[in-house]
Parts: structure tokens; C-alpha cells; sequence
């Protein structure tokens, strides 16, 4: 039995100063319509949406890949990210990531397996789907037959071999948009 990790929530900090809603644009409002948590427009929002019509395009392409009805399994797709993330030493994605996969499971069995460097603890599945996201975050292009073949194995289908594959891809960009933009640490 491995002992739970408890991941603490990071913050963002942009090296752009975000804008300021009471400053946007009509043009920056509109588009920040489509972000996905209506809980609140983050400050990584407010940064990308300097460009309004790239971060509707970003937004729009992002929701459709996680958000989505249908397919791969929410919870897979966060695997993904999660995966995915690590790799590209992105910490406030993967700690985000992270914690959606565990509220959607009901439990934190695969990220503390993942957090403390064991993934032989995870089952069948969530071997491969992580084994996966390493494999094409590290190196796309020494992606195999034999990768595809060990996701159908554990029973995917085309369709959600695909969703895994935009889950995973969509990270690569994320990852290095939040690295750019600014750095996560520990909240106060």
C-alpha cells in the first residue's frame, strides 16, 4: 500500500501584466466568454487574452479536446494531461491535472503511484495511457505501432486512441504557453 500525497494548489505568476476586466476590450470580454471554469477568469486568461481572437481560437480547440461529451473518458484525458505535464516539467499543470483526475476517480491512488515514482502501481489502463503520454510528450515522432497496440490492449478504441492523443498534444502547447508566460510556486 503507498501512502497517500497530499499536492498542495500552486499559483501562477505572469511575467505580462494580465488585463484588468474593468480595462478589457469588448473585443476581450467576448472572448473570454468561452472559458471554460465560470467559477473565475484566471490571471492566465487575462494574460492570453491580450491576443483576443488567438486565445478564442486556443479556447475553443482546448474546450473541445477536454470538455467534450463522448469518447475517452474524462478522467483519461486527464491522465493524459497529467502525464504529459511531467514530462514537460510543468508543475502548476500537472499539480492541476493532477487533482481533476483524482476528484473525477474518487480517489488519489494513480497520482500518489505517479507522484512517488511508481508507476508499476497502476492498473492495466492507466499504465498505458501514462506510459503513452511519456512516450509522445518525450519524443513524438518514436511513437509505434506497438504504442497504439498496448492502448488497444487494454480495450481503447480508435476513437478515444485519438482523444488521448489531443489530450496529450494540446499539453504540449499549454505546458510551454504557461512556461513562457510566467512560473508557478506554492500558494501563501
Amino acid at each position: 500500500m503507498i501512502s497517500s500525497v497530499r499536492l498542495k494548489p500552486l499559483t501562477w505568476h505572469p511575467y505580462i501584466a494580465p488585463v484588468e476586466l474593468s480595462e478589457a476590450t469588448p473585443e476581450q470580454l467576448e472572448a473570454m466568454k468561452v472559458t471554460p471554469s465560470a467559477k473565475k477568469v484566471s490571471e492566465y486568461v487575462r494574460t492570453l487574452v491580450h491576443d483576443p481572437e488567438s486565445y478564442l481560437a486556443r479556447t475553443v480547440l482546448f474546450n473541445a479536446i477536454m470538455y467534450v461529451e463522448g469518447g475517452l473518458a474524462r478522467s483519461d484525458r486527464e491522465l493524459g494531461a497529467l502525464g504529459a505535464s511531467m514530462v514537460n516539467g510543468c508543475k502548476f499543470c500537472a499539480v492541476v491535472h493532477a487533482r481533476r483526475h483524482a476528484e473525477l476517480t474518487r480517489s488519489d491512488d494513480v497520482v500518489t503511484a505517479l507522484y512517488l515514482d511508481r508507476p508499476e502501481a497502476l492498473g492495466p489502463r492507466d499504465a498505458a495511457i501514462y506510459s503513452f503520454a511519456r512516450r509522445l510528450s518525450a519524443a513524438p515522432s518514436e511513437a509505434t505501432a506497438d504504442d497504439i497496440a498496448a492502448l488497444r490492449a487494454v480495450g481503447m478504441d480508435d476513437a478515444e486512441i485519438i482523444d488521448l492523443i489531443h489530450a496529450i498534444s494540446i499539453f504540449g502547447w499549454a505546458n510551454r504557453l504557461m512556461h513562457i508566460l510566467g512560473h508557478a510556486e506554492t500558494g501563501k
